[in-house]
């Protein structure tokens, strides 16, 4: 066997066995296979496609290329998350507490943004002192301590896919289902959780463009399950619009904390219990698990609890009660249309793009980030504006982009009607094994 009829047999369709993934994927971990045939592989993947059985292979070569973490010594039912990215997407900051406050275990590698959709990493980064790297026994240790492990991904779990992923995003292989699955689940499989749901994003603002699209990536997910025997579910979440009013590191930590004390931001806060009401469901929970998610949040335990994670990391928790100790832009500007009528739209990509032309994030791997930079939005899909409202502010130091280039790109993700429309429908199914 050899690394080229590998590629040959996928290049002209033919289906691939275990064995050959198997070489092939041990190959690209242990780093004997150059670049250019694992490039190759991966193009020959994305047009030809896998079936079943060479998906599950391909999770599984991928998940056993490394380490898979030993959650035996955490008591009680151990149950990750994972979404497939968005803008504004600061949900795991707000469910892992309030799952934590009702007694499970949230073990969660994360990992940092790249392009227009933000990463969990760098929202926590925004926090001064905040440990967001663990090794294996310290990730165990804060499990049974707190409730909540988060760490950046280790170099041991699944280095085929760190190293395929890196090829995916320069050879326009990222859109390919089998790959993508091997990707997610490769990893999530080796964090050693009970439990797994998945927050499955399509719209302008995701990788999945449409519903249909999004349920298919799902159930693909939802069937590497039985590899490791662990419970999974999946919501379908539509991201035509960006998730509550900020986007931006320190902005989004500042919003989380609000809906943790108890601010009404509708749709994070439907995702929130959602997600923890599944995550609940998974562990056996009887009862009415959207009620439990519900008074978590309204009772200031998960607050509680957020406040005990910031510090257990050697976080700087007085940041809690006072903003102003979270990283600030030094320059803001305020952002009107010109033309009064409902807001039918804000398109979120393109509220992500200018937050990375803020500095809010990254056009390449080795950026520096400016946390405090961002935008703020004023208002949602549904609301009435007049001619010079404020729809936005933008918060710089030093921007990639003119800033007035930048408050164009905003003033041009808002498409106004003359007739009211509804609000944006966040979850529109669930997926259960």
């Amino acid at each position: 066997m050899d690394p080229v009829s590998v590629i040959r047999k996928k290049r002209d369709g033919e289906v691939l066995s275990r064995k050959e993934i198997n070489f092939f994927i041990d190959g690209i971990g242990n780093g004997t296979l150059p670049d250019y045939q694992a490039a190759a592989f991966l193009m020959a993947t994305y047009i030809r496609g896998m079936n079943a059985d060479e998906t599950r292979w391909l999770t599984e070569a991928m998940l056993n290329s490394g380490e898979v973490v030993d959650l035996s010594g955490v008591k009680g039912f151990t149950c990750d998350k994972h979404s497939t990215g968005g803008v504004g997407d600061k949900i795991t900051m707000i469910i892992a507490p309030m799952a934590a406050a009702l007694g499970l275990k949230v073990p969660m590698y994360s990992g940092k943004g790249l392009g227009h959709t933000g990463g969990t990493i760098d929202k926590l980064d925004a926090i001064t002192g905040f440990r967001t790297t663990l090794d294996t026994d310290a990730f165990v240790r804060s499990l049974n301590d707190i409730g909540i492990a988060n760490s950046m991904q280790t170099e041991t779990i699944a280095p085929a896919d760190k190293r395929l992923y890196a090829l995916r995003d320069v050879t326009a292989t990222v859109d390919s289902i089998p790959l993508i699955t091997g990707s997610i689940m490769s990893k999530k499989l080796a964090c050693g959780a009970d439990g797994l749901v998945l927050d499955v994003k399509f719209g302008n603002g995701a990788f999945m463009k449409t519903e249909k699209e999004a349920r298919e990536l799902a159930s693909w997910l939802i069937s590497m399950a039985p590899i490791r025997n662990i419970r999974v579910s999946a919501l379908i979440d539509n991201m035509d619009d960006p998730l509550g009013y900020m986007v931006g590191n320190a902005l989004e930590m500042m919003e989380v904390i609000e809906v943790l004390k108890g601010k009404p931001v509708i749709d994070l806060v439907e995702i929130s219990i959602a997600i923890v009401g599944e995550m609940l469901q998974l562990s056996g929970e009887t009862g009415d698990v959207e009620k439990m998610a519900k008074e978590v949040l309204a009772n200031g335990r998960a607050l509680a609890k957020f406040r005990e994670w910031v510090a257990y990391n050697e976080g700087d928790a007085t940041i809690i009660d006072d903003f102003s100790r979270f990283p600030q832009a030094t320059s803001r500007m305020e952002i009107a249309l010109g033309q009064a009528g409902y807001v039918s739209k804000i398109h979120a990509k393109i509220i992500g793009e200018a937050a990375v032309y803020s500095g809010a994030g990254r056009l390449a791997k080795e950026d520096t980030l400016d946390y405090g930079a961002g935008i703020e939005l004023h208002v949602r899909r549904g609301d009435w504006i007049e001619v010079g409202d404020s729809v936005a502010t933008l918060y710089y130091s030093k921007s990639r982009r003119n800033p007035d280039e930048i408050a164009q790109l905003i003033r041009g993700a808002f498409q106004l009607s003359e007739k009211s429309v509804p609000p944006l429908k966040r979850i529109v199914s669930t997926i259960r094994q």
